[in-house]
């Protein structure tokens, strides 16, 4: 099953059969309103806080997800999820009401792909029936724990995100209709000695090229083999650090087969810096947008290259660096 050095080739590659994909109403005024389940009146979700709300969204896609599968959650043998909030509690707690057996992930903004290629490997080698994986993010409660409330008013510089309020999941089967996961590459931590919190594009964007080059090397094709490579929070510098460093090992991907999810999910004229970012920016657009498109047929085969950048608010406050990741996941009608 494994294939050169980094990555996985399922043999029995599952399908996704479902998906569910909620947002807030930040993003209904976005990029890509039509490939989402729901959306959210405002930022509370009728909770009494951002982490409930966090949780009230989990818990609403995976429902989603379940019902458009004609399942029950008791169908559902394993849930792997994953957020950003100081021990995955959104996650843990929207595991909770769920009763699904459970493992909680955390790669920051790459845990969407890192959810998606151990279910994956956990259906090709334990033969479950069904698996549904995703990942979450808050805006208002990510700006808390990482940078500075949303009331504090604070300046960004234009290199700065705008962290993503949804969830996406899928449901992954043995058996069924729909595109299926065909192979995943494991990435290797990188770090360029970038300091900078707020630019994390910069940041993740050679872990991404790392990825991609290595899930190339490993699978022995182009990367025209896939009609799109999407990355997952790279935004406006990050993409073109990334595709600059593609071009001068002579990689070539034409430019508008190279989508980032921060720059698909809102539209140009809404005020997120340089794009979206957040766990959810990779799972809604990937699981809403991207798996619509497979299934409707308008694309055939793509590579979804999810990066997240492993700092926390400690690591900030005392100086150091900022070490990133990116796992690589293709999704193809085979």
């Amino acid at each position: 099953m494994i294939t050169g050095k980094q990555t996985w080739l399922f043999d029995t590659p599952p399908t996704i059969i479902s998906t569910g994909v909620v947002g807030g109403p930040f993003e209904e005024q976005g990029n890509i309103p039509n490939d989402f389940d729901y959306f959210y009146s405002d930022q509370w979700m009728d909770e009494k806080s951002f982490e409930l709300a966090h949780q009230h969204m989990i818990e609403d896609a995976c429902h989603y997800a379940v019902e458009k599968a004609n399942l029950d959650l008791s169908d559902i043998q394993f849930f792997l999820h994953g957020d950003l909030i100081n021990q995955l509690t959104p996650s843990n707690f929207a595991a909770r009401g769920l009763a699904i057996p459970y493992l909680g992930l955390f790669n920051a903004c790459a845990t969407s792909m890192e959810g998606l290629a151990l279910s994956a490997l956990i259906m090709s080698q334990m033969q479950a029936e069904y698996v549904i994986t995703g990942a979450a993010s808050h805006n208002s409660a990510v700006e808390r724990q990482f940078r500075y409330p949303t009331e504090y008013g604070s300046q960004k510089p234009d290199s700065s995100q705008w962290t993503v309020t949804g969830a996406g999941v899928a449901i992954l089967a043995k058996n069924g209709a729909g595109p299926k996961v065909t192979s995943a590459t494991i990435g290797k931590v990188i770090d360029r000695q970038l300091k900078d919190p707020f630019n994390m594009g910069g940041a993740m964007a050679p872990a991404a090229y790392d990825t991609i080059t290595q899930h190339l090397k490993d699978r022995n094709i182009t990367a025209d083999y896939y009609d799109y490579i999407i990355t997952g929070d790279l935004a406006k510098y990050g993409r073109d650090i990334c595709l600059d460093l593609l071009s001068k090992d002579n990689y070539q991907i034409q430019e508008s087969k190279f989508i980032d999810c921060g720059l698909t999910v809102y539209k140009p004229n809404q005020p997120v810096f340089a794009g979206g970012s957040g766990p959810a920016c990779s799972a809604v657009v990937t699981y809403g947008h991207f798996v619509k498109k497979l299934m409707q047929g308008e694309c055939n085969k793509i590579l979804v290259v999810a990066t997240g950048a492993l700092l926390s608010p400690l690591t900030v406050q005392q100086k150091q660096t900022i070490p990133c990741i990116a796992h690589a996941v293709s999704i193809e009608n085979v």
